[in-house]
C-alpha cells in the first residue's frame, strides 16, 4: 500500500505450507534465478553450436556450487562462532535462512572451474557467460529478499522510501520509520547489468570476440554496485557497528579489483576472430577434433 508518497510494506513471505513446512517466495526467487541459468547454457551452446550436454553439465555444477557456497559464505563469514561450534547446523538449520551472495560468487567459481577442467573447456568461457544469468539472477534474489523484508535501508524521507511493517510488529503504521528499499536499488542495477551484459552477447558477440570482457563488466556492475548500496544500508550482523566498511564491502574489495584486471588484459590483447574461438570452443563436442590451444 502506498500512503503520503511512502510504502506501506506488509507482504507476507509464506507463499503456502504444508503442515510444519513452509514454501517461501525467497527460495522460489532461488530457485527460478538457477533455473533462468540453466535455460541461458541451453541457449549459449545452441547458438555456438556446442554439444548441448555441456548446458545440463555446467547447470549441475554451477547450481550445486552456488547454494553451497552461499550457504557456507553465510556462516563462515557473518556467523563464524556460532557454526563453527556447531558445523551440523549449517545444514539443519538452513530453513532459518542465512545465503550469502559472496559465499555465492566463490562458490560458482569454483563450480565453474570444476567444469571447465572436466569437460576442457576454457574457464574464461564459462566465467564470461555465466554473467549474464547472474545479472539477472542478482536480480530476482533481491527481490526475494524484499518478500522477506530484509536486508533493509537506513531511514530516509526520500519519496519512494518503504515502512516495513513485519519488522515492528505491535507498532503504529505512523510510527514506523521510513526506509531505503536497498534490495530494489540492488535489483535495478543487478538487471541493469543483466541487459547491458546480454546486449554485448547477443548483439556483439563479445563473447567470443573479447574473452574475459563480459566477465569483467559483470563484475563491476554486481559488486561495485554492492559496495556503494552497503553505505545506506543497516548492519545485517551486530559485530558490523562502527565499522568504516562492513563485511559486504569488505568482501566486494577483490572482486572489483579482479573485475577491472580483467576489463584490461582483456582489452590489451587483439581481438578475436569468431571462426577461430569457434574451432577451440568445438573441441568440447562429441567429434573427436584436434584440440588447439584455446586463449585463458
Amino acid at each position: 500500500m502506498i500512503s503520503n508518497l511512502v510504502v506501506t510494506w506488509d507482504f507476507d513471505p509464506v507463499m503456502f505450507s504444508l503442515g510444519s513446512i513452509e514454501i517461501r517466495y525467497y527460495g522460489l526467487m532461488w530457485a527460478l534465478a538457477l533455473l533462468l541459468g540453466g535455460w541461458f547454457f541451453s541457449n549459449f551452446c545452441k547458438r555456438e553450436n556446442l554439444n548441448p550436454e555441456l548446458a545440463d553439465s555446467i547447470f549441475v555444477y554451477g547450481a550445486l556450487a552456488t547454494v553451497l557456497g552461499a550457504r557456507l559464505g553465510h556462516c563462515l563469514f557473518y556467523e563464524p562462532d556460532y557454526y563453527l561450534l556447531k558445523p551440523w547446523t549449517i545444514i539443519t538449520e538452513i530453513r532459518n535462512g542465512g545465503m550469502a551472495s559472496h559465499g555465492a560468487a566463490i562458490g560458482l567459481l569454483v563450480g565453474l572451474w570444476l567444469f571447465s577442467r572436466k569437460n576442457k573447456m576454457p574457464y574464461i568461457w564459462s566465467l564470461d557467460r555465466i554473467m549474464i544469468p547472474v545479472g539477472i539472477g542478482g536480480a530476482i534474489v533481491r527481490l526475494g529478499n524484499l518478500f522477506n523484508s530484509e536486508i533493509i535501508g537506513c531511514v530516509t524521507d526520500v519519496p519512494w522510501a518503504f515502512k516495513f511493517v513485519r519488522l515492528f510488529p505491535g507498532v503504529a503504521i505512523e510510527n514506523i520509520p521510513a526506509q531505503h528499499p536497498t534490495q530494489l536499488y540492488e535489483a535495478l542495477c543487478y538487471f541493469v547489468t543483466f541487459a547491458l551484459l546480454a546486449f554485448l552477447y547477443y548483439a556483439k558477440d563479445l563473447g567470443r570476440r573479447r574473452p574475459g570482457l563480459l566477465f569483467g563488466i559483470g563484475l563491476q556492475g554486481i559488486f561495485l554496485t554492492r559496495f556503494c548500496i552497503e553505505f545506506i544500508k543497516l548492519e545485517q550482523e551486530a559485530f558490523e557497528k562502527g565499522m568504516i566498511l562492513d563485511m559486504g564491502q569488505i568482501l566486494s574489495i577483490p572482486f572489483i579489483l579482479l573485475g577491472v584486471y580483467i576489463i584490461y588484459r582483456s582489452l590489451s590483447k587483439p581481438e578475436c576472430k569468431i571462426a577461430e574461438v569457434k574451432v577451440t570452443a568445438s573441441n568440447n563436442a562429441p567429434k573427436k577434433n584436434k584440440k588447439k590451444k584455446a586463449r585463458w
